[in-house]
Formats: structure tokens, sequence, C-alpha cells
């Protein structure tokens, strides 16, 4: 991981090329991420930065965290996230990783939790077919065969069926920075990211780059 940093996800708006094209782009608030803790092979066996983002009220931070804090002389944070990158040198605790970081054209995957939909069934969740919709019919939006006969007789572990849909981390691979602006901290990138308005999400170089 050469490059990362984390953002909150403001909505979706368009922009247009000089050529005149046009681009659906998800606009992010994107840092300042501040260097809270800096692991090394020394101490920790491994290099690795622990950044925060966003500030917290003090009374929603409990009396470990403070301590955390206070050791690095930093400000109490409401997300904390630990990053491997190939370089730490240059980063010391207190430094700053702004939008600035990645460049227009740079290829990223973008991580975060995706919306809850709640208890869906199959039809929605998996994109099952459905039945007949004729009065005779007795099977319309149901899961239909559950499993085989009297072997083994029971229902097969993975079987697609009804349940809790969304909610979980997805990861959106090889995405485009159409714009960065470090100091109105403002990131966009083409095309949708996971999750709703205001959630946090992670944005680090694409492995496929």
């Amino acid at each position: 991981m050469k490059k990362a940093i984390m953002a909150k996800e403001i909505g979706m708006t368009q922009v247009f090329t000089e050529a005149g094209t046009f681009i659906p782009v998800t606009v992010l608030e994107a840092g300042p991420c501040v260097v809270v803790q800096k692991k090394t092979v020394e101490t920790d066996g491994y290099d690795a930065v622990q950044v925060g983002f966003m500030e917290a009220k003090a009374k929603s931070v409990n009396s470990p965290e403070k301590g955390h804090f206070a050791k690095a002389e930093i400000e109490p944070k409401k997300v904390l996230k630990e990053f491997r990158l190939d370089d730490i040198s240059a980063l010391e605790i207190g430094s700053e990783i702004k939008a600035d970081v990645f460049e227009v054209g740079d290829r990223v995957d973008v991580s975060g939790i995706s919306k809850g939909k709640g208890y869906q069934g199959p039809i929605k969740r998996h994109g099952q077919h459905r039945g007949p919709m004729g009065h005779g019919s007795k099977y319309h939006r149901a899961v239909g065969s559950l499993s085989s006969g009297t072997t083994p007789g029971r229902v097969k572990k993975g079987k697609r069926m009804a349940g809790h849909m969304g909610s979980v981390k997805v990861t959106i691979e090889n995405l485009e920075i159409v714009r960065a602006d470090a100091e109105k901290n403002l990131l966009l990138i083409k095309g949708a990211v996971p999750g709703p308005k205001g959630a946090i999400l992670v944005i680090k170089d694409s492995v496929k780059a």
C-alpha cells in the first residue's frame, strides 16, 4: 500500500470534462487525517501508522483513548485506522495526510459499510426468479426447492434464502480520481461508493493498478 486516507461521503453530483463528457462522481471529504501513532519493526514487528479522522467530543472518548491521544498530544478523533504504507519515514506523530496525497487519474479501491436493507426475500437478496403469477399457482416469491429428496434430507450449507441484506464491508476496486482539492479537503471519485451519505470510507491505491 503506497497511499491511503479516510474520507466521509458527502453525496453524488456530476462534472464535465474539457471535451464536454459527462461524468457522475461521488464527493468525499477526504481528511485531513492526523498520525496518532507510528509503529516500527523494532518496537512492533512491522511498519505502520495509526491515523485519526474527524474531531470527537471529549465526553464521547473513554479513558484509555484519552490517554492514547494525550500521549500523542493530539485532540481526540472519532475514527482510528491503521495503514501499512510502503514508506512511513516521512510521517511523524502529528503529521497530516490530506486529499492531495492522490492525484487526478489515480486508481483507487474504496472500502466501506454498505447500506442496510433489513430482512429481504430471495428475489431481492439474491436475484432469483419468481413463479407464475396466475391464480392457480401456489408459488410466487417463495424460495423454491430447498434441497434434495430423502438424501441428504436437510438444507445444504450455503443455500440462498431470505435473510439479512446489506450492512457489510464492501470494497469497490479500480475507481478513478477525477479531482483532488487539498484546500477544501475534497476528492471527486468517478462512480458510486459503498454506504449512505455520511459513511466513513477508506481509500487506498488500487491492487489492480
